[in-house]
């Protein structure tokens, strides 16, 4: 089995994922809306409602203009992201798989995760490369062991040739 190639991708705000965003949240809007419409009168829920409702809209809108700008970089071994957000090395967890989009979570050391949008319209190019590094697996030292040991005829010793 081969690793992934080396990779690196360009990454920032995707006009896709907004529109997901924006799709998803009008059709809770419209949800809300509805429930509303279906309340006997202004009470406590009708504004609990319309509050996480406006508050969610704004959450999105937020986390969609604050999306890193920048390269994402994979060297065989680990994921660094460089550009408006500089994260050294960390590990990548493929969240939702699109085809042509993914939401993507890196991974720090320290447990801080930043979520990232790919689109393949930001390199058509290198699209393939980066699927193919998002969904390999470094090799652990442990497995390339066990490698070498299933290797070896039985019977023989490490150093015997």
């Amino acid at each position: 089995m081969h690793s992934a190639p080396s990779v690196s991708f360009p990454v920032g705000r995707s006009r896709s994922a907004g529109r997901i965003l924006l799709a998803v949240w009008l059709m809770g809007a419209c949800c809300a809306g509805f429930a509303v419409r279906l309340m006997d009168g202004v009470g406590w829920r009708m504004a609990a409602l319309l509050a996480s409702t406006v508050w969610a809209g704004a959450w999105a809108a937020r986390a969609q203009w604050r999306q890193p700008v920048g390269r994402l970089q994979f060297d065989g071994q680990s994921w660094s992201l460089t550009g408006s957000l500089s994260i050294p090395a960390a590990r990548l967890l493929p969240a939702l798989d699109l085809q042509s989009l993914q939401l993507v979570r890196l991974v720090v050391a320290d447990r801080h995760s930043h979520w990232l949008w790919l689109e393949r319209r930001s390199d058509p190019l290198r699209w393939l490369a980066l699927r193919r590094a998002v969904y390999s697996r470094a090799p652990s030292a442990d497995l390339a062991g066990a490698t070498v040991a299933a290797q070896r005829p039985a019977g023989s010793s490490p150093s015997s040739p």
